[in-house]
């Protein structure tokens, strides 16, 4: 799922502003006036009119004035997607999944600061939360959808798909948020890749996985279960895990 964001930066090699495509400067224009006056009492018609464009230039690029706050999740979903696609049946699902889950992560790490920024803006923002809501959803049904597919053979294939799917976005979730409110101060590979080891260890009936990249020898988690405990159990033993850490 790897997407670059979309926020506008400056050219590294010059030291000079480049002048940002439009999709760009809206976005840019939109986040400079949520800072200044608030996101519910900015309007589209604010933004174009300080990104220099018209109204019909903002909604070729965004649907709504939430989209504007999210813009690089449909190509990341897309990439997602995608890369679920191009997996064979001889890879093992659960890693296949879990792997899938770190793009979104790449993409928020593509650029931290603007990440943070988008992060203090939904916490404040109800609407946002929702919206955000929404779109976790949506990977978490791309995910799903795959397992499905790869685990239709099993008599309770669909259940555990879901399970897995559901296990994978909290996991990485719960990594990533923790990440965001330290305003990317620390290294988010090793909080997700530790998260989704936690979910590689409960699922995982392939080859034994290598051992889960961590900061810090004291960070590691060992989450036991039962080889005949419930799906559910073993999800809730895992947010449990995490909350803790």
């Amino acid at each position: 799922m790897s997407s670059s964001s979309t926020a506008p930066r400056r050219d590294e090699r010059s030291g000079a502003a480049r002048k940002p495509p439009m999709r760009d400067a809206l976005v840019e224009a939109a986040f400079r006036l949520f800072t200044e006056r608030g996101y519910e009492r900015t309007t589209v018609d604010d933004i174009v009119a300080l990104a220099g464009v018209g109204r019909r230039s903002f909604f070729r690029y965004f649907p709504s004035k939430e989209d504007v706050v999210f813009p690089d999740h449909e190509r990341c979903l897309a990439d997602m997607t995608a890369f679920l696609a191009e997996g064979d049946s001889t890879e093992n699902p659960v890693r296949r999944a879990c792997d899938a889950a770190r793009l979104v992560l790449l993409m928020y790490a593509e650029n931290p600061g603007f990440s943070a920024q988008r992060y203090r803006l939904t916490r404040k923002v109800p609407g946002l939360r929702a919206y955000e809501l929404s779109v976790v959803w949506r990977y978490q049904r791309a995910l799903g959808d795959y397992l499905r597919r790869r685990l239709r053979h099993r008599p309770d294939g669909t259940l555990r798909a879901d399970v897995i799917a559901a296990a994978v976005v909290a996991a990485h979730n719960n990594a990533l948020r923790s990440w965001l409110r330290s305003d990317g101060a620390s290294d988010p590979e090793v909080a997700v890749d530790h998260a989704l080891g936690l979910v590689r260890s409960a699922f995982d009936t392939g080859p034994a996985a290598p051992a889960v990249r961590t900061a810090e020898a004291e960070d590691v988690v060992i989450a036991v279960a039962r080889r005949d405990a419930p799906l559910w159990r073993v999800v809730q033993e895992l947010e449990t895990t995490l909350t803790r850490g």
